[in-house]
């Protein structure tokens, strides 16, 4: 009994077809600046197209929008460079700013004495997906009911990981939720 092989032609269709669903991302590590000060910036932006981040982060006064920035629209190259995506059907699906180390100075101070002078970093990841390859999945939602729709969306459109053999299937229409 013999197995039946894919063709590598197929595989990589399959495998193209999958990261159309992953996200780009680019991160900054060790931004000197404190982690509570980035994510006020990130919050305004989580979950909003591309243009319009670049918009938003260009007309905000705080001094975490530039790094910010520069991230942004380096998860932008890295998408159109390495993926073929198009920029304005990119969307921020997670963006998130973890603490990083602190950077310690000792100040000298009258009669020999010294003062510590902390200065905080953060490491900012942002997540770009590709909305296009939704498009797809809208189209044939409608075969669905109302409840199923909205069920389908949310796990289209959710920032967890989920399961792409699950989400192929529903695109092609060859399951059904529940």
């Amino acid at each position: 009994m013999g197995i039946l092989k894919k063709s590598t032609q197929e595989e990589n269709d399959e495998l193209s077809q999958l990261n159309k669903f992953r996200g780009v991302y680019a991160l900054g590590q060790y931004i000197p600046m404190s982690a509570h000060k980035a994510r006020r910036v990130i919050d305004q932006i989580r979950g909003r197209s591309y243009e319009e981040t670049l918009m938003i982060l260009e007309l905000m006064p705080y001094r975490a929008c530039y790094p910010i920035f520069k991230l942004i629209y380096s998860a932008a190259a890295n998408a159109s460079h390495n993926k073929g995506f198009n920029k304005a059907d990119l969307m921020i699906c997670r963006a998130f700013v973890d603490k990083g180390t602190t950077m310690k100075k000792l100040k000298p101070r009258a009669r020999g004495r010294s003062y510590l002078i902390k200065k905080p970093t953060c490491h900012i990841t942002i997540v770009l997906r590709d909305t296009s390859c939704l498009e797809e999945f809208r189209k044939n939602i409608d075969a669905y009911s109302k409840k199923e729709r909205r069920q389908v969306l949310a796990a289209a459109n959710s920032v967890r990981k989920f399961d792409e053999l699950v989400v192929r299937l529903l695109i092609k229409g060859e399951m059904k939720l529940y």
